[in-house]
């Protein structure tokens, strides 16, 4: 049988990284290169001209006098994490298909538990905010889950103790292409019906199964179809595709994190998704996901609200 060539990509090698990005002037270089495509522009007044100081890795603008450095109102805002350790962090993250827990980024890095998973935290908040640009289109799978709590009790529907989420998976020529795994407050049409306005062209063609919350997608004018199925996760073909999913996020968690606390969830089921999303370019997702570390918005902790580390 032929071998999937999303699967056995070459990716990009530990060695090809640290060549790449195993200075600290590399590092710095490469993120000017990303946040300043075409030279620096000064954040305060849009200038071009400038003069830079090399031992403070500072830029001034030669309009308004302004000093800027690279890192400046992004992710990296305030760091004090080396910048080899941040792309060593985004190396691991892109490429590892289960995710790293904390505390193994931890060793990786060589830094404190508490640093490896405010880390972690900001860059899956990243991924978190350029998924949320992202729209799907075509033939859409759609069904409802749950993320796990930390404590037992009742299962499923109900379940006062799991995050309900929406797992959605678009499919060309019966292959997936990208997908979307958002938490929801509840399963209420209301929800679903936010959900689908910013997560699904009105154009797409949705398939879900006799979940009552899920009919919101014909009020709302979309083309939609009804795959009724039994009890538990539906098994029929029309779901192939957002179950494969289902059961390879399950494993990803269960085998890597000891817990995934409620108010962290949605960062981690982003990560995921990113991932996934960006599964068919292994190599550049590295670079992919520096620039978007370099275009967001600064997460410093108090944003994170971490009311317990986990993960």
């Amino acid at each position: 049988m032929a071998r999937n060539p999303v699967q056995f990509q070459r990716g990009m090698s530990l060695a090809t990284l640290l060549q790449r990005y195993g200075t600290e002037e590399q590092c710095h270089d490469a993120l000017i290169a990303m946040r300043w495509r075409s030279g620096f522009v000064c954040p305060r007044c849009g200038g071009r001209s400038h003069s830079y100081c090399k031992p403070r890795r500072l830029f001034q603008c030669s309009a308004c006098g302004h000093q800027a450095s690279v890192k400046a109102g992004t992710i990296f805002h305030h760091t004090k994490v080396p910048l080899t350790k941040w792309f060593l962090a985004i190396y691991l993250l892109a490429q590892s298909k289960n995710d790293i827990s904390a505390m193994e980024l931890m060793r990786q890095l060589g830094v404190k538990y508490d640093t490896a998973w405010l880390m972690k935290q900001k860059i899956m908040a990243a991924m978190l905010e350029t998924n949320a640009a992202e729209k799907l289109n075509g033939d859409v799978q759609v069904d409802d889950a749950y993320l796990g709590g930390v404590r037992s009790g009742k299962g499923g529907r109900g379940s006062l103790n799991k995050v309900p989420f929406v797992a959605a998976v678009e499919t060309r020529r019966d292959r997936p292409r990208r997908a979307q795994l958002r938490r929801l407050a509840s399963f209420k049409e209301t929800e679903i019906a936010q959900w689908a306005v910013v997560g699904v062209e009105r154009n797409a063609n949705v398939v879900t199964d006799g979940f009552l919350p899920f009919e919101v997608f014909a009020k709302k004018g979309y083309r939609h179809d009804i795959v009724l199925t039994g009890s538990g996760r539906p098994r029929e073909r029309a779901f192939h595709w957002v179950n494969t999913l289902l059961g390879n996020l399950k494993m990803a968690m269960t085998g890597t994190f000891h817990a995934v606390r409620r108010q962290h969830a949605h960062r981690y089921l982003a990560a995921f998704e990113w991932r996934f999303n960006h599964r068919f370019d292994l190599a550049g997702a590295i670079d992919n996901l520096a620039e978007t570390l370099i275009g967001a918005k600064p997460a410093p902790y108090r944003s994170i609200t971490p009311a317990e580390a986990s993960g």
